[in-house]
């Protein structure tokens, strides 16, 4: 599996099953997009945010969301330290659209 860049501007999201086998995970992008980013987007009535958020790419790139149980969302600065990553009302919707049952992020 690639790993992530997760500093600076850049998101990454991990879906997790219920023991902790990580089953997906994806960043945002500022050029993709998505038809499942797009119809949360026009739900949270923020149609121009169609840019792939990390959490959406995660959901869609996850192979089974029948086993997913947890979210993390982790950003970090050039030092290594926790930025805040709390999902937007867009990918919320999304998470709680899924069988994801915990929803964690840096703060």
């Amino acid at each position: 599996m690639e790993k992530p860049n997760i500093s600076g501007h850049h998101l990454t999201a991990i879906i997790k099953d219920r023991k902790g086998k990580i089953l997906s995970i994806a960043q945002n992008s500022y050029t993709k997009t998505h038809p499942l980013q797009a119809k949360y987007a026009n739900a949270a009535k923020l149609p121009n945010k169609v840019f792939l958020h990390a959490e959406i790419h995660s959901i869609v790139k996850c192979a089974d969301l029948s086993k997913a149980h947890s979210i993390t969302v982790i950003r970090l600065n050039s030092k290594g330290e926790p930025l805040l990553a709390k999902p937007c009302p867009i990918c919320m919707s999304a998470i709680r659209a899924t069988n994801i049952k915990v929803i964690n992020w840096t703060k």
